[in-house]
Parts: C-alpha cells; structure tokens; sequence
C-alpha cells in the first residue's frame, strides 16, 4: 500500500489548513487504496483567528501540531521525527496556516521563508525523486523552497495575478489553471491545483483535489 504523506498546518481555513481541502485529500487518498501520513510542525500558530467573525483573537495561542491532530483524528506525527523514507509521496493542502505556519508568505509575500522541518522534508522528497504536490495557496511553500534552491519548476494557484507574481519573484514558473484542474510539472513530479484559490462551492474544489492525488499517486 502506497503512503502519502500529507503535511497540515493547523485545523480551520483562516488560521490553519483548509477543512475541506484537507479531508477531501485524505479521502481521496483512501479512496486510491493508499494510506495517509499525516503531520505537522510542533510549533504555535502564528495567531488564531475566530471562524465566526473573522477577528484575530488577541491573546489566545494554538499549537499547530495539537489543532492538525482534530483533522487527523489524532492519528498525526510531529514533522520532526519524519524522513522521506516514511512515505512515497507527499502533498500539502491549502487554507492561510500554508503561507502563515509552514511559511510566512501571508506577511513578507516573496521576501518570506519556509519553516525548517517542512523545508527539510520538500528538499528530502525532491532529491528523492519523489511526487510532491500543493493545494490552493500552499504552492507557495513549494515556490520559497524550490525557487531557493534554483531548481526551475511550474506550479499554480489559479489565476490571482499578484499572488503569481510572487510566486515568480520567488523563482517559480506559474501556469494558469482552472478550479477544476491542475498542473502537472512531469520533469520535477510536482502537481498542484487551485482549490479555494479559485473554487465558489466544495464540489469545485474536489474536482481539482481529487485529480491532483490520482495524478500524484500515479508517479509513484
């Protein structure tokens, strides 16, 4: 059984990874006959925002581990005591806690970085030669990391223009994508997809979610 490692950043769509992207990827993964690892950094959370007004809320902290584990029903490991050889494929759901946790990209845009244990384990999997992909914003990790190391390479996160931008500034080539689809970078195995990038309704952001996760699991 093929094994997916699926990095979380927190558990809500403000603050943390996407919901619905993350339980459509660990869905989809199941539904492929594979098994997911899930994991995330020990580390707080750059703030917490409260869902049902959209406010900061001033003084509370979470632990981007403790809230990722509500996603994975516990069934989660810190990042730090995984290598590549615990999976054969790695993704990245979206949601802001992809460019406010494992990068800071939502404050310094392409002048950000990425959090050492995630940047450890992209670098792992690519030198590995193993299928790496991104959902919705989370690309942009994939884009500090990768555009780094100067390794060319082709993702997207739809069609906002300023966030390609940045993307590029930081060494990536981006691709326009519909809600529906996703680019796939054959030469580096990398695949991503826009999501709530781009997507109106949950049924949109499946149909991209679910054919980045065949595609990925296709390139083992």
């Amino acid at each position: 059984m093929a094994k997916i490692g699926v990095i979380l950043s927190g558990c809500g769509v403000y603050d943390g990874s996407e919901i619905h992207e993350a339980v459509i990827t660990l869905l989809a993964i199941d539904r492929a006959g594979a098994e997911a690892v899930c994991m995330a950094p020990d580390t707080a959370q750059m703030h917490v925002v409260n869902h049902l007004s959209g406010e900061v809320a001033e003084g509370e902290t979470r632990n981007v581990l403790v809230e990722s584990a509500r996603i994975a029903r516990g069934n989660i490991k810190d990042i730090r005591t995984v290598d590549v050889g615990d999976f054969d494929a790695l993704i990245l759901p979206g949601g802001f806690g992809a460019a406010k946790n494992l990068c800071d990209f939502a404050v310094k845009g392409p002048d950000c970085s990425a959090q050492p244990e995630v940047a450890r384990l992209v670098r792992e999997t690519v030198a590995a030669k193993k299928p790496l992909a991104a959902v919705c914003i989370a690309p942009a990790v994939l884009s500090r990391v990768l555009g780094g190391d100067k390794l060319a390479h082709k993702l997207t996160i739809g069609t906002d223009e300023g966030t390609a931008q940045a993307l590029s500034a930081m060494g990536s080539e981006h691709v326009n994508c519909p809600v529906s689809e996703c680019v796939i970078d054959r030469d580096n195995k990398i695949i991503s997809s826009p999501a709530y990038m781009l997507a109106g309704r949950i049924s949109e952001a499946a149909d991209g979610i679910e054919k980045t996760v065949k595609a990925l699991i296709e390139m083992i």
